[in-house]
């Protein structure tokens, strides 16, 4: 399958395309990501920069309002911090999309093995990696990402239950187990853990 034959499978019909990648190697799931990922990466930093751009002509805005300030030293730091970030933007986006779907990926597969998945984790990584790809193509737009975000979450649940030939229920347990269960277990103790630090520092009455 082709680049944009599998991003239109995985975005409107994540099942039969799933099936159609099956016996792939994990590695084209990583390169076809790591092209989204990129993409993803140049919009997200676009966004930043004109989020940018406009708080540099607020800062401009000040100069009538307080005619004290040395505006064009201000947004001379600013413009050199402000260039920084955006590259850093652009940068960690990538390196950091990178190493969090191999972390992901084995985080997962941990749940999916304990949830009857004995397909290997080579396939875990396909169904995140490709899962991946509404939050990737459409997830950038301001607001209503987060509907592209929850399909992710569809997408990748059905990449499980297809590439490791479980159920959708053992599917969505391995699933909700690794995102939302544990996950919230870890807060809850350090939540807990600093709510006692601090009863402890607390002067006794």
């Amino acid at each position: 399958m082709s680049f944009w034959e599998k991003t239109k499978g995985f975005l409107l019909s994540p099942t039969e395309t799933f099936n159609k990648v099956k016996e792939e190697g994990w590695g084209g799931s990583i390169g076809y990501y790591a092209k989204w990922l990129i993409i993803w990466a140049i919009l997200i930093t676009i966004i930043f920069a004109v989020l940018v751009a406009w708080m540099r002509g607020m800062i401009l805005s000040w100069a009538d309002l307080y005619p004290d300030i040395d505006v064009t030293q201000v947004t001379a730091w600013f413009d050199l911090f402000a260039g920084a970030m955006v590259i850093g933007v652009g940068i960690m986006a990538v390196i950091g999309g990178l190493i969090g779907i191999f972390i992901g990926s084995l985080w997962m597969h941990i749940w999916v093995y304990l949830c009857g998945g004995r397909k290997g984790v080579g396939q875990t990584i396909k169904a995140m990696a490709y899962g991946n790809t509404p939050s990737l193509l459409l997830g950038w737009i301001p607001f209503i990402g987060i509907i592209f975000a929850i399909w992710t979450l569809v997408v990748q649940i059905i990449g499980i239950r297809q590439l490791h030939e479980i159920s959708t229920g053992r599917a969505v347990l391995a699933y909700i187990i690794a995102v939302i269960i544990i996950p919230a277990i870890i807060i809850a103790i350090a939540f807990a853990a600093i709510l006692s630090a601090l009863l402890g520092m607390m002067p006794p009455t």
